[in-house]
């Protein structure tokens, strides 16, 4: 399996960046493109890398936040065919912590293109979509006072609108997540990937506890780990003092797994 990141808030060889995240994944028999970052800058960076989004065949937003999915309707205009997977929550109003819209445009709702999820989809033979609403959490995380919109008003984000994609290949289960709002230690005892790709939502907390008690437990699963995003530059280069699989991963780069 080869990874490329097409969008990502670092880059360690001069590709132009941005707050967000967008993946190119190329299987043995599909290329799927994974979240879409927040503009069309995706586009640019795979383009510079020499990947053509106009063949992918499936592409999957990993939830309803702006720098995941911003750059959707770029890709319905290059890619004139593959279906776009989201959670039907995926297009509901989101909101930061000052109360700023973080959500993705509505509109598209119609482009013909969209797949809604409500639960746990098959996308084929070796690769499924996990919702993660509904599950029970052994840790709770927080919020990070992020908000949704409710017939009360604006209130904290449960985050219904996440999902996780796990591909199986080689015998390994490798999972990718945007961002893991729902907790990343979690999605890792929900679904026990080999191989977990993805942000862990930590660039909000500081070196001590809970993130060294985090970063010792994500440890111990025996997972490989490809982070990014929303980690967090200073958390990740924290959390390496007790994590020993895992790498950063930034735009322009492509690992193969």
């Amino acid at each position: 399996m080869r990874i490329s990141v097409l969008s990502e808030n670092t880059s360690s060889c001069g590709f132009p960046t941005e707050h967000g995240l967008s993946l190119y994944i190329e299987t043995g028999d599909t290329k799927l493109l994974f979240d879409t970052g927040q503009s069309g800058l995706f586009s640019e960076n795979a383009e510079k890398m020499g990947i053509d989004l106009s063949v992918v065949d499936i592409a999957v937003l990993s939830h309803g936040h702006y720098d995941h999915g911003g750059g959707l309707r770029r890709f319905l205009d290059i890619n004139r065919s593959a279906p776009v997977y989201m959670s039907r929550y995926a297009f509901e109003p989101h909101y930061n912590a000052e109360d700023k819209y973080i959500g993705i445009d509505s509109g598209l709702i119609d482009s013909g293109r969209i797949v809604l999820t409500d639960s746990d989809t098959e996308l084929s033979e070796n690769m499924a979509l996990y919702s993660c609403s509904g599950r029970q959490k052994s840790i709770d995380m927080g919020s990070a006072d992020l908000k949704m919109k409710s017939d009360s008003g604006l209130v904290a984000d449960d985050f219904r609108h996440e999902q996780c994609l796990v591909i199986t290949e080689n015998n390994r289960r490798i999972l990718f997540s945007g961002c893991s709002h729902n907790g990343v230690i979690n999605i890792v005892r929900w679904f026990r990937p080999d191989v977990f790709v993805g942000g862990f939502h930590f660039s909000k907390l500081s070196p001590g506890e809970p993130l060294c008690s985090y970063a010792k437990e994500l440890g111990s699963y025996g997972i490989s780990y490809y982070t990014c995003h929303c980690t967090g530059k200073a958390q990740y280069e924290y959390i390496i003092n007790f994590m020993d699989d895992i790498e950063y991963i930034s735009a322009g780069q492509t690992i193969v797994i």
